[in-house]
């Protein structure tokens, strides 16, 4: 393989990506990693403002892109996404399910608001965004979808266990959406980061945060743009035969 076809393998030009969470963290350093391999890319995220300077941002690297308001909790605000990414570029060849509500609350004190706000944007969101993408995936003859979970899906969570078992239920999506969808051409596949440098974890006090740099093997936590060429590997046809899978990005979190 020379230069020039392997470029090819990670060359997204002309093809459309939803990145819902979008505008900051992880979700952001795919979107401009999509953009950078040519992609056409629609960001999802609740606010406004930020899905507005975030689509500037991606054109200003040289993409095409637009952002969409997008309540990943409202089945109406996911049609409504997919038919902006439609209107706009005509299609869809690449879901990233990366929004994620981080909802904390210990086991034994779980209100059922809690649980419907977490379990409504980290498992039901992803599940129906897929089921409104996929008349267009189906169209497509390089779809592809990437489903952001945690390493957290693999161990255990304290006071975020709502967050990891909706992570882990997406793992089982990940794997059915795999094998029913294969006859269509669409490959189905899953990231699961472990501590990354986001507003997620810098939220957390000092100490928590070297405790997940100290439970990693490379005790460090991660920047953002170190996802980026997993997820892209993911996506494109570089992972042609990469389906099923959830590939774990965690500095050896879950291995230790």
């Amino acid at each position: 393989m020379d230069r020039s076809a392997l470029h090819a393998k990670f060359d997204l030009t002309g093809r459309t990506a939803i990145v819902t969470g979008g505008t900051r963290g992880i979700g952001l350093a795919i979107a401009e990693g999509l953009v950078g391999v040519g992609a056409n890319v629609v960001v999802a995220s609740r606010k406004p403002d930020a899905c507005a300077t975030t689509a500037d941002r991606l054109q200003d690297l040289g993409g095409r892109a637009i952002g969409v308001p997008t309540h990943l909790g409202e089945i109406g605000a996911i049609n409504a996404l997919v038919e902006a990414a439609v209107g706009r570029f005509g299609g869809i060849d690449i879901v990233i399910n990366n929004a994620a509500n981080p909802l904390t609350q210990t086991l034994g004190e779980l209100t059922p608001e809690a649980w419907e706000k977490s379990f409504g944007v980290n498992l039901r969101g992803p599940v129906f965004l897929v089921e409104a993408a996929l008349p267009f995936l189906r169209e497509s003859q390089h779809a592809a979808v990437l489903n952001v979970v945690s390493a957290g899906a693999f161990i255990f969570s304290p006071l975020v266990s709502m967050y990891s078992a909706a992570k882990a239920a997406m793992v089982s999506f990940t794997r059915s959406m795999a094998a029913e969808f294969a006859s269509a051409g669409i490959r189905v596949n899953a990231l699961a980061p472990g501590s990354v440098d986001t507003d997620m974890v810098r939220k957390n006090p000092p100490e928590f945060i070297e405790a997940m740099a100290a439970s990693s093997l490379l005790q460090r936590i991660a920047d953002p743009d170190e996802m980026v060429p997993a997820a892209l590997l993911l996506v494109s046809d570089a992972g042609s035969f990469i389906t099923g899978q959830t590939l774990i990005v965690d500095g050896g979190m879950v291995a230790r």
